[in-house]
């Protein structure tokens, strides 16, 4: 009997000392997001997400955040935009979630073109080493931070690297938030062609949200699908990444690669979610309340990768890989812009 209370004891020490250290964070998420949250009420224009992430952005850089305060703040950044994703699956059919996926899988696949060909290309001139340059056009092509983590045990990617490669791009993750809803407006796109071009053209699927939603609740809507959409590539590219590193080293089993760990699982639940929207499950009278959870989950979120933002950090990155971000960032950008207005979708 006392062995068991013992055990039990011990298991309870492994198991809540993890639960309660993400409090700290998560509480400091939850406050940025509710300030940020009422000022997108009154700034509507500006939107709850874009202030969610810029005011993350402001205290990380200019108050010192508690040590303690980083598994909540990781945790915001990445569970918690998981599950605002899935939240806003309950907000949308089946069928629109299916439609619009496909009718943006051939502008994904050309800005998906262009990033890797202009990363190729802008890395030889700018004597980017091989696995950065290949970082850079992974994360510019497909979603981000998290396609990057997914590439580097394929290709063996250093730390520094990887480093690099992710602080690029966060970057370019938080000047789209900024400046695309303006470029919208300016060049007066409509809801879906500027839901298409977020959700081609921004890195990160918490950008993708962050300007869509600013912009307006059906581009968020329309963007976050194509996002996701895009995201589901990281299969393909990873696949086509393990062989030729198999390939290159002569052996088939010289690389770590695993489905199961790359594969987006809450792109799944956020399609489970969609279709139990559809088949009439839950009450008209929740719509409303499940929606203002998914908006409040996004701006927790963001302001959690906001608090994740060391400007100096990103700085000291050096100009090539800027340049290089920068470059592959604005193909993948200016290459969606033209199709939309080859096909007259502009």
């Amino acid at each position: 009997m006392s062995h068991k209370t013992a055990t039990l004891s011990s298991s309870a020490t492994v198991r809540s000392p993890y639960r309660t250290e993400l409090w700290p964070g998560l509480l400091l998420s939850c406050v940025i997001a509710a300030v940020a949250w009422q000022l997108g009420r009154w700034m509507p224009l500006v939107g709850g997400p874009v202030f969610g992430i810029v005011l993350g952005v402001v205290v990380r850089n200019t108050v010192a955040v508690p040590t303690a305060c980083q598994p909540g703040i990781r945790f915001a950044g990445k569970k918690v935009l998981q599950w605002s994703i899935i939240a806003l699956g309950f907000g949308l059919s089946l069928t629109q979630v299916a439609q619009t996926g496909l009718n943006s899988l051939s502008v994904t696949l050309i800005t998906m073109t262009a990033a890797f060909v202009a990363a190729w290309l802008l890395g030889r001139v700018l004597g980017i080493p091989s696995k950065l340059k290949l970082l850079i056009g992974v994360g510019t092509a497909i979603c981000g931070g998290s396609a990057i983590a997914a590439a580097t045990p394929i290709v063996k990617a250093d730390e520094h690297d990887t480093a690099f490669a992710i602080s690029t791009i966060f970057l370019f993750n938080l000047i789209a938030v900024l400046v695309f809803p303006l470029l919208g407006h300016v060049m007066g796109m409509t809801d879906q062609g500027f839901g298409l071009w977020a959700g081609t053209a921004i890195n990160d699927t918490s950008s993708v949200v962050a300007a869509g939603y600013s912009y307006s609740s059906h581009a968020g809507d329309y963007a976050t699908i194509v996002k996701l959409t895009r995201a589901t590539l990281i299969i393909p590219v990873c696949l086509a990444l393990a062989l030729i590193e198999a390939w290159r080293h002569k052996r088939s089993d010289g690389n770590s690669f695993s489905l199961a760990r790359i594969f987006p699982w809450f792109i799944l639940w956020f399609v489970v979610a969609s279709a139990v929207r559809t088949a009439g499950w839950i009450p008209v009278s929740w719509h409303d309340g499940l929606h203002f959870i998914a908006e409040f989950l996004i701006i927790i979120a963001l302001a959690g990768i906001g608090l994740s933002a060391d400007i100096r950090r990103m700085a000291s990155t050096g100009f090539r890989p800027i340049a290089l971000g920068l470059g592959v960032w604005a193909a993948v950008a200016i290459s969606s812009l033209l199709v939309q207005l080859a096909s007259g979708q502009l």
